[in-house]
């Protein structure tokens, strides 16, 4: 593919069947691509006129009126059409100078004939060498695939894709990379490569979409470009390749070898996602020395995590669990595995995407995250806490749209400013998840500490104890809602988030105020208290509360 050309008008012009023809105006337009031809005659030409497409006609259009002429040679410019051959002599003997004009004006060629003729050895000249010069080029491409395709087989080095790329095109190739080093192939300047840096990190990254099917070309200045293909995992982009053009139009050959990098990149990268699983074992034993608390000093911890040790200043963590939870029983255990471990992928490549320092270790179907972050200014941990936000958003996303009956569940506990400390914060974070799964109003929290009463709940030591003080609060209420279907404890719980109005409480449960009326004496009478007394109160809220989160646990 290397030299190539697409086919032009100026390639046209050298084409025996266009010896007698001759320029009449748009010479700029001497590059504009040749995708095929017609003959067309009517005068709404655009349903019938594609990009690129060379028209030919007798001119009868041109004998009609000077608005309708000018209407016409529009369309076909609007339509971004290749140019137009007109035959004179036959409906025609010449073109007006406002047409011309008006093509010159837009770099729109128009070639003429002033001899008649045949319109079919036109085409079949053109349109012959048009699907010849494409069968060489799927040709090509079938051969540039499977170059491509042994280099992915043969090492995980992208600089070897990169080549063949630069071999086939002879052009500047670059791979940039928020997950990676950015790479140049040949070798640049260095302040090339920082501006190219610069383009892909300021415009480029931000237009960059998995779902968008065109490429992007940016202009560095006024005569060099960079063609931009993304490299899309998982339905993200972590990377792109790119091609620098100096001062030439994108083709589509340029287009289809970007986007065949581009995949055998995107395997590439995969690829190097799952050996570096393999590569972490000691990842693994770090965390399970933190759960089991068995980490013997602070500057041993981060050292093993990797991190610097600072002289000043402090680090963040904060340490969660992400639970795949497989809702189909009939999946066979090695499908499970898989799942589990693309989701470990997917998200170690999320958080080095945010530049985050993290061990992550997959235990049966429980990933375990620990992150940690330099503290720069006051809103790291914020910071921090909603990238680990948007990082489980877009795998719940994920696991929806492309995984077949599996959900995520996760949570984080407190942040801390020490490694030793985090074994408490998977404690905590567990305790999250199982208060969102069995609490419908907490069923999208995410923090420990947006979990409110629960924390206080959670902490309580042993099921038994709470279920003994849920019976001595709510025991009587519970046994007469079994008995006589009052709904007293709905009544109840409802009447506490009103504050105590009698009149928004019956609103909330849409039923008359004597209704309620009665049920409040009778929950008055079965508590054996008032409900205004502040310590009654608050011993029934928290029952009922705890009430709740049992009966959805069990």
């Amino acid at each position: 593919m290397n030299g190539k050309k697409t086919f032009t008008i100026a390639d046209v012009l050298e084409r025996p069947v266009f010896r007698r023809a001759k320029l009449a105006a748009g010479a700029h337009g001497m590059n504009h691509r040749v995708g095929w031809v017609h003959v067309l005659e009517i005068t709404n030409v655009s349903p019938f006129v594609s990009r690129h497409d060379l028209i030919l006609t007798t001119g009868l259009w041109l004998t009609r009126k000077e608005e309708e002429r000018a209407e016409y040679m529009e369309q076909l410019i609007r339509s971004e059409a290749a140019g137009l051959c007109v035959e004179l002599g036959t409906s025609i003997h010449e073109i007006p100078p406002e047409i011309l004009e008006l093509a010159e004006r837009h770099h729109f060629p128009v070639i003429v004939f002033e001899q008649p003729v045949r319109f079919v050895e036109i085409t079949q000249d053109i349109h012959s060498l048009l699907i010849n010069r494409h069968m060489e080029l799927l040709k090509d491409l079938e051969r540039f695939s499977r170059q491509l395709q042994q280099e992915t087989l043969r090492s995980t080095d992208m600089n070897a894709l990169l080549r063949v790329l630069q071999n086939y095109t002879a052009r500047q190739v670059i791979y940039m990379s928020s997950i990676d080093t950015n790479r140049f192939v040949p070798s640049v300047q260095p302040d090339l490569a920082d501006r190219i840096a610069d383009l892909y990190a300021n415009e480029v990254a931000s237009s960059m979409t998995a779902d968008r099917e065109d490429h992007l070309l940016f202009h560095l200045n006024e005569s060099t470009a960079v063609l931009f293909q993304p490299v899309v995992c998982f339905g993200q982009v972590f990377s792109a390749v790119g091609l620098v053009l100096h001062g030439e139009t994108p083709t589509e050959e340029m287009s289809l070898l970007l986007d065949y990098t581009a995949k055998a990149a995107a395997t590439l990268v995969l690829r190097t996602q799952f050996l570096e699983d393999r590569l972490l074992r000691n990842q693994n034993e770090l965390i399970q020395d933190i759960l089991n608390g068995q980490l013997p000093s602070e500057e041993q911890a981060q050292t093993r995590m990797g991190l610097r040790l600072l002289s000043k200043g402090q680090y963040l963590f904060w340490a969660g669990v992400v639970e795949v939870e497989h809702q189909d029983k009939d999946v066979s255990q090695v499908r499970k595995e898989s799942i589990n471990q693309d989701v470990l992928v997917l998200l170690r490549s999320l958080l080095k995407k945010e530049t985050l320092h993290n061990l992550l270790m997959m235990k049966g179907s429980q990933c375990y995250i620990l992150c940690a972050k330099e503290e720069l200014t006051l809103r790291t941990g914020e910071q921090m806490k909603k990238v680990l936000a948007h990082t489980i958003q877009y795998i719940q996303n994920y696991a929806e749209g492309q995984l077949d009956k599996v959900r995520i569940q996760a949570g984080f506990g407190k942040m801390r400013y020490r490694m030793t400390g985090t074994d408490r914060s998977f404690k905590e974070a567990y305790q999250v998840i199982e208060v969102a799964r069995s609490v419908p109003a907490m069923k999208d929290r995410l923090f420990y500490d947006s979990i409110g009463i629960y924390q206080l709940l959670k902490a309580v030591p042993g099921i038994p104890f709470l279920q003994e003080f849920v019976q001595d609060h709510l025991g009587g209420l519970i046994v007469h809602d079994r008995e006589h279907h009052m709904q007293l404890l709905d009544t109840l719980d409802a009447y506490f988030q009103c504050h105590g109005s009698k009149r928004d409480t019956a609103g909330m449960l849409y039923i008359h105020r004597q209704t309620l009326y009665n049920r409040m004496d009778k929950i008055n009478e079965i508590v054996e208290g008032s409900l205004a007394d502040p310590d009654k109160r608050r011993c029934l809220e928290m029952a009922l509360l705890s009430y709740r989160m049992l009966q959805a646990e069990n």
